[in-house]
């Protein structure tokens, strides 16, 4: 079976439209919509590739319901492109889950 960096197969997540994209920051900021007078939280996702650097902003406005919205190489994609792409390049938790001790 091959191994990410060998040639041919990827070495990090793969994202339709980039080369080598890799997720370097992933921040919350306070944001304000034209729709509501609220301060919301969003997650701006910065991202470095060999086409460009970009960024994709999270804004979650109720249950079940986000926005994106693209920066530098993600400007002019769609909803369903840039969720994909958040996806693919937000960082991964790989601790395990935390578990308290049963004492007693």
């Amino acid at each position: 079976m091959a191994e990410p960096g060998e040639p041919g197969v990827p070495a990090g997540p793969v994202v339709a439209g980039l080369s080598d994209p890799r997720g370097l920051s992933l921040e919350r900021f306070a944001i304000r919509t034209r729709e509501s007078s609220v301060t919301r939280a969003g997650w701006r996702l910065a991202v470095a590739s060999e086409t460009g650097a970009g960024a994709i902003v999270l804004v979650e406005l109720a249950v079940g319901q986000a926005v994106h919205r693209g920066e530098g190489v993600f400007l002019g994609w769609s909803q369903e492109r840039l969720a994909e792409a958040y996806a693919a390049l937000s960082p991964r938790d790989t601790d395990p889950p935390f578990e308290t001790a049963q004492l007693g």
